[in-house]
């Protein structure tokens, strides 16, 4: 981390274990991004409720290059969170998981890939095979089996001419088409 971090209490006194524990959840951030700029944290206890106890709320303000992410202000109050200790594993718990998607996104690991929804037509239809090719826009034709199409229904409506909207895939034998749908 670049900077200190700022640890303050709200409506409570401030406390060396409180602040102990919160100082190694900061620490457990930085493994996940090590260009954390900075990070505030608000450990709050709000007024007392008639017969229920002290709800903590623990506010986690962490700034990374490209995002800031801020964490704890649900307006829910969580029975769990009577306990100041479990208000701040959720909310760093929280931060964490939005610190990870982050880094994920930002470094394209394991970010899902989905591919390009094309439109073509359809160029000839073997129906008593099962098969089929498409004509896409661009010239280019696909072949696609009735196992396809999105449903029974839509495979027996397909005629030559038929417009359709698909997802390319690379094949072993030439790209092959998947997810088949009636352009309506």
């Amino acid at each position: 981390m670049q900077i200190e971090p700022q640890i303050r209490f709200r409506g409570m006194e401030p406390s060396a274990s409180i602040e102990e524990v919160v100082r190694e959840r900061i620490g457990r951030l930085t493994r996940f991004h090590d260009r954390i700029t900075s990070c505030a944290v608000l450990v709050e206890a709000p007024h007392r409720h008639g017969h229920k106890g002290r709800i903590y709320r623990v506010q986690v303000d962490v700034t990374v290059p490209g995002l800031e992410i801020v964490t704890g202000r649900e307006h829910e109050e969580k029975r769990a969170h009577e306990d100041v200790y479990v208000a701040i594993r959720d909310s760093f718990n929280a931060a964490q998981r939005q610190l990870e998607d982050h880094v994920r996104k930002s470094s394209g690991y394991r970010v899902k890939f989905h591919p390009e929804t094309l439109r073509g037509t359809i160029a000839r239809l073997v129906p008593e095979e099962g098969y089929g090719f498409i004509a896409a826009q661009d010239g280019r034709e696909f072949f696609f089996r009735r196992e396809s199409v999105a449903s029974e229904k839509q495979w027996s409506a397909l005629t030559k001419g038929v417009e359709v909207r698909f997802s390319e895939h690379a094949g072993a034998q030439g790209p092959h088409v998947s997810a088949v749908t009636i352009v309506s």
